[in-house]
């Protein structure tokens, strides 16, 4: 599965903007922004960008696939919240250099909970937002003002910003949904949880547990949003090669599940 491991800014087009200005500006290159935008015949003239276009614009180092989103002007938290499926609070956690969610800057580089995916050959976006278990509207929410997009033709290379599961107070960055999952991986993200404890499970498509129920601490307990990383354990084998990853909290008051993040894994 086409996953890009790099660091991705998203970026709106400013008027006086050229891809070799953009390209400098981010450490990147010409050449992998034209592919991960279409930004080519026969869609456009190579080279030829609008303002107001929103464009993913890949690092060329590799290593984490963070995604950040310039703030443009007039760009809001809860702007960007919607357009990544999420919520302020979140945001404001998983960013925090930001002192106050009223007042965020032009150009300024916010974490947000998402990942991207590189289209191949015979994709539809539909396959795409059924594969990460989003609506198609979400999908199209967080790559709206695209060039390169449509909902009826996407073209190999092209890079699709995909929003990750979340609740109001947890969101998963690895592993990532729809991937295949082992044994001994890291399971990470971001949570804001009472003494900083939160809890995964793992069960396969017949309902069978692969992982009983078991606590995590993060580096930071409620009302701070704290990282969290632990090796995924297997306690049994699964019988299936699908099934979903949950990761939540339990009320003090009277043991429900809380916060509830459901991710679908493969094995």
């Amino acid at each position: 599965m086409p996953i890009n491991i790099r660091t991705q800014f998203i970026y709106t087009v400013q008027p006086g903007d050229t891809l070799y200005a953009i390209a400098a500006r981010f450490g990147s290159e010409v050449a992998l922004i034209e592919e991960a935008n279409a930004l080519y015949p026969p869609i456009t003239d190579p080279g030829l960008i609008f303002p107001g276009q929103v464009l993913v614009v890949p690092s060329t180092s590799f290593g984490e696939n963070h995604i950040y989103q310039t703030v443009n002007p007039g760009g809001t938290l809860f702007h960007y919240a919607q357009r990544y499926n999420t919520n302020v609070d979140l945001l404001q956690g998983i960013n925090p250099q930001i002192g106050d969610p009223n007042y965020i800057f032009v150009n300024q580089a916010l974490l947000v909970p998402a990942f991207s995916y590189e289209v191949v050959q015979g994709d539809t976006l539909y396959a795409i937002a059924r594969r990460f278990d989003i609506s198609l509207s979400t999908l199209l929410e967080a790559n709206r003002e695209r060039p390169g997009l449509s909902e009826d033709v996407i073209y190999p290379g092209f890079r699709v910003i995909v929003p990750l599961p979340s609740s109001i107070n947890i969101v998963v960055f690895r592993p990532y949904p729809g991937t295949k999952i082992q044994e001994g991986q890291p399971l990470e993200g971001f949570a804001r949880a009472f003494e900083g404890t939160i809890l995964y499970r793992i069960v396969d498509s017949a309902d069978e547990i692969v992982s009983r129920e078991t606590s995590i601490q993060t580096s930071a307990g409620a009302p701070a949003y704290g990282t969290f990383s632990k090796p995924i354990a297997f306690d049994n084998s699964p019988t299936t090669s699908r099934g979903e990853l949950w990761v939540y909290t339990r009320s003090a008051r009277d043991g429900s599940i809380q916060d509830l993040v459901q991710m679908p894994v493969r094995f």
